[in-house]
């Protein structure tokens, strides 16, 4: 097995086993992660990051002395652009590479068109195309579809994967026994290190439109713990440990946020209150884990995501509403 020692790139970080965590970029430092894996000179990548992290993917292969042709996988946990932007122009580079990916998300990686539609009507057209680019499609015969338990082998290495919806209908988590790890997408939710205190690492949901099922994520999470994970590589950012706190403290703000959420279905002015709860609710937590940042601090560095996770919960509230709504029975001919 490859152990990573020398430290390469500032955006490319070796956390030993044989991965490397590359910083895509987006948005700012060490907010969103690729990572590589390297075992016995063959290599896999898990998520991508957007267009623009291209050069850096393909950097990563050269800092560890990886030619292209040595590639077998592309995994991508789902297919939010911020994790799979890039995977159709960096398949183009890797010749004897499949695209690994969840069965509801290949169709979107082999014709992106209505993957880019949903993206613009998220972010808005100028948004979109600044942080997104053109996806490139990729050839339905380069794509293997993934099935909850199924395992591929990197050089001999063990991958695993499950089905791990909640943060979405199309993510699977990929177990590495040699590290003990999940690479989690966003399964296992956000932990940026400007929210790091002197009680380690701080966690939270992530619950952006469209399929933000709580349950289902807390059930995930669980599925994840089964395995007792040394560690969780996830993309927002970077390589977790003290795994079974930061679990709590997952679920329990999923929890605070459906309650935050459910008095408002139909208050007027919903998201903006929706946002500012979310605010109050972080600082809160955050505070009380140590951070000595103030609120608009913290509302600075997750603006994205307490946009998207207020979109998240009105789109699970009406969804809810709608399914809770007791079927009418037509009425018969007198």
């Amino acid at each position: 097995m490859q152990d990573n020692t020398s430290s390469g790139p500032s955006w490319l970080e070796p956390l030993g086993h044989g991965i490397d965590a590359i910083d895509t970029g987006f948005v700012r430092p060490r907010f969103d992660a690729a990572y590589l894996i390297v075992e016995a000179g063959r290599a896999a990548y898990i998520d991508t990051g957007t267009n623009d992290a291209l050069p850096r993917l393909l950097g990563a292969l050269d800092a560890r002395g990886v030619a292209c042709e040595a590639v077998d996988y592309l995994i991508v946990t789902h297919v939010h652009l911020d994790h799979a932007g890039a995977a159709g122009s960096l398949m183009q580079h890797l010749p004897n590479a499949r695209l690994v990916v969840h069965p509801r998300g290949a169709r979107h990686m082999i014709d992106p068109s209505v993957l880019l539609a949903g993206v613009r009507a998220v972010y808005g057209e100028e948004t979109a195309t600044r942080d997104y680019g053109v996806l490139q499609p990729i050839a339905a015969e380069r794509v293997l579809e993934t099935s909850d338990g199924m395992t591929l082998a990197l050089a001999g290495r063990p991958l695993v994967f499950i089905d791990t919806p909640g943060h979405a209908r199309h993510h699977h988590c990929i177990w590495d026994e040699a590290s003990r790890g999940w690479f989690t997408g966003d399964t296992f939710g956000l932990s940026y290190p400007e929210f790091e205190a002197p009680r380690g690492r701080y966690l939270l949901p992530t619950t952006p439109p469209t399929q933000f099922e709580p349950e289902a994520l807390k059930a995930s999470v669980a599925r994840l713990l089964e395995r007792q994970p040394a560690c969780m590589y996830v993309t927002h950012y970077g390589c977790v440990t003290d795994v079974p706190r930061l679990a709590g403290l997952l679920c329990e703000q999923i929890d605070a946020m459906v309650a935050l959420a459910r008095p408002l279905l139909t208050a007027p002015e919903r998201h903006q209150r929706l946002m500012q709860g979310l605010v109050a609710l972080y600082g809160e937590r955050m505070r009380a884990h140590g951070s000595t940042l103030d609120d608009t601090q913290i509302e600075v560095l997750l603006a994205m995501d307490i946009e998207l996770n207020a979109q998240g919960l009105g789109l699970w509230l009406d969804r809810e509403a709608r399914d809770a709504k007791p079927a009418t029975t037509a009425r018969p001919n007198s």
